[in-house]
């Protein structure tokens, strides 16, 4: 936590056609007493020697819980191998163990079901030839990959043993921020947690 103890919350990098729901989600953390890490509202910690790819990294390693957001839209920051920012940002999240939440456009839940057929065989292998096309509605099959590895998808364990993967699907905006609130506001709740699973890292 910083020097206030107030928990830094890292807000994922999706930007596009969320800018008002993003200032709602800032918003609504601050009033609740978080720190709130947000490249929309340009308060992440910039270090001018480095990257965006490597700031918004470097944000996630060093804050207290991650909140991010799954949309149709993927991002158009991506890095030599073609991942966004905000996928980045996600799988670090994740492979950090980080006390993490997500809402997700419940439209990328629909897509992943609706595609699921074409993207992979019987047996659960991908489909190579599996190509999309960007469309008004979606534009990258990067969304249906951060959905699943925010549900641990591939991690091999039954779904009773996979921590952190609950993925609030939301319709509307207030839907989302209604969850988030709901998760975040109990800030004594929240800084409880951190002090335990702090003792448990230390162990």
């Amino acid at each position: 936590m910083n020097d206030a103890d107030q928990p830094v919350v890292m807000v994922s990098s999706s930007v596009y056609q969320n800018e008002s729901l993003l200032d709602q989600i800032y918003g609504s953390l601050i009033g609740f007493g978080y720190s709130v890490w947000m490249s929309h509202k340009g308060t992440i910690p910039v270090n001018p020697g480095k990257s965006n790819f490597e700031n918004c990294i470097e944000a996630v390693e060093n804050c207290d819980i991650f909140l991010g957001l799954v949309t149709p839209f993927y991002g158009s920051g991506r890095n030599s191998d073609g991942f966004s920012i905000t996928h980045l940002e996600q799988r670090r999240a994740v492979e950090l163990r980080k006390p993490r939440w997500f809402v997700s456009d419940y439209r990328v839940n629909f897509a992943r079901q609706l595609l699921r057929q074409y993207r992979f065989t019987k047996q659960n292998k991908p489909r190579r030839s599996f190509k999309f096309a960007k469309t008004p509605v979606m534009d990258h099959e990067g969304v249906l990959d951060m959905y699943e590895e925010a549900v641990l998808l591939d991690s091999g364990l039954p779904v009773e043993h996979r921590p952190g993967i609950w993925v609030h699907d939301y319709r509307r905006p207030e839907e989302a921020l209604f969850y988030i609130s709901e998760q975040l506001r109990d800030l004594s709740r929240i800084q409880s947690f951190l002090n335990t699973k702090e003792a448990e890292d230390g162990e």
